[in-house]
């Protein structure tokens, strides 16, 4: 087949659904020599390679790393450190033994007690858009609420000063280089190292802190998790701070604004959330499958898998589009429709199985909150931008900024 599926084309990547319907009717099972990997992309696939657990391995990062040049020369030493810590990137056991220790300090109650300080700062944000807006500054939808608000919110629960967001942002856009940029920067794994290495001093200073003085934080939660005689290193808490700052911020700024950048292409469907706010629950699950914040998940094959005719060989790389799995019609009625009051909704956006997103409940509360508090608060805002321009990732789907007026 001469077709050739490429992300880092401009123009699929600002919208990959035509192509994404092609490949589900004619080749769901996709070799895409751009990009060296398999892509899938119907769902029930999508739901086999992000459930097979013996055939398909979550560490992608191993083989990668042995490949690199820069890895054979020891430039990228911090991120091959710290990011072979995120749960995300390991197999059982590596991978049972760490969520179980987690899962210790990430409580469904610890999560909904986040809710007044996630309200405080939504109407912080809501605010600080009215005031830029009476002065006749430009509002940015994405840098003035969608951004901050998870961002601010996971350093709260983390204990890390909110005066350091501005370098933590800049940390982190650095490591987002790494996580799954379709293009190939020029040095985008030093700048991605530069990021690591800044970010695991930083939190190596607090863990240490918390060490010697707890404090009610979920650094000094992790510093005391224990599980009979295991607990985690120092170096496994500082990879579990970098991933819960940099996943728990990124991915539910591209929910917040993905969810409302399509809410303002379907007016209709912001007015019924402003004529019914109650419908925010189910309005947020449709953000989540019609144009999620994760685009894929990167998988390697552990073992020879057939499907569909195809060989997926050990060592392939797997790229289990979940936003293409999300709008098939086999699996979902009037797929491509954007409706928020759908039920069911069996969307595969926070995974399934083991890998299952540990972030989800909050993620679903801070977007459901941030829903209802705009519709109340500024029930007329309009994107003022036509055209938005969509970031550069495999992995992260999300816009870089949406210029908004605040009424009509």
């Amino acid at each position: 087949m001469s077709y050739v599926f490429d992300l880092g084309n401009p123009a699929t990547n600002a919208d990959p659904f035509p192509e994404f319907a092609r490949l589900r009717e004619v080749d769901p099972v996709h070799w895409s020599p751009a990009m060296k990997a398999w892509i899938i992309t119907r769902y029930d696939d999508v739901r086999r390679i992000t459930l097979n657990n013996r055939e398909i391995s979550a560490d992608r990062l191993t083989p990668f790393f042995k490949a690199n040049a820069e890895f054979q020369r020891g430039g990228i030493e911090n991120l091959v450190r710290y990011l072979n810590h995120w749960m995300v990137f390991r197999d059982p056991p590596d991978h049972t033994r760490l969520r179980r220790l987690f899962n210790k300090v990430f409580t469904p109650t610890a999560v909904e007690n986040l809710r007044p300080n996630i309200e405080s700062i939504v109407g912080m944000l809501l605010d600080g858009m009215a005031d830029k807006a009476a002065r006749g500054e430009a509002v940015d939808y994405i840098a003035d609420f969608a951004y901050p608000l998870p961002a601010t919110v996971i350093m709260d629960m983390l204990g890390v000063p909110r005066a350091d967001l501005r370098d933590v942002k800049v940390w982190s856009d650095d490591i987002a280089l790494f996580i799954g940029t379709a293009q190939v920067a020029g040095n985008k794994y030093l700048r991605a190292e530069q990021g690591a290495r800044s970010m695991s001093a930083y939190f190596r200073g607090l863990v240490e802190a918390r060490t010697a003085v707890p404090a009610d934080d979920m650094i000094s939660r992790l510093v005391l998790a224990r599980d009979e005689n295991d607990a985690l290193t120092t170096d496994e808490i500082i990879g579990t701070c970098i991933l819960l700052l940099f996943a728990g911020h990124e991915t539910t700024t591209n929910l917040i604004g993905n969810g409302f950048l399509y809410c303002m292409r379907n007016r209709d469907q912001w007015e019924r959330l402003c004529a019914a706010p109650s419908l925010a629950p189910s309005a947020v699950e449709e953000w989540l499958r019609y144009d999620g914040p994760s685009g894929a998940v990167a998988r390697v094959a552990a073992a020879d898998v057939a499907m569909h005719g195809h060989t997926i060989r050990a060592g392939q790389r797997v790229f289990a589009f979940v936003n293409a799995a999300n709008r098939d019609p086999d699996a979902f009625a009037d797929a491509e429709a954007f409706d928020l009051a759908r039920d069911p909704n069996p969307h595969l956006t926070f995974g399934h199985g083991i890998h299952f997103c540990l972030g989800a409940p909050l993620a679903r509360l801070e977007a459901q909150i941030a829903a209802v508090r705009l519709t109340e608060r500024f029930p007329n805002i309009r994107v003022t931008s036509a055209v938005p321009d969509w970031h550069d990732s495999l992995i992260l789907r999300g816009v870089k900024a949406l210029p908004v007026a605040l009424a009509s």
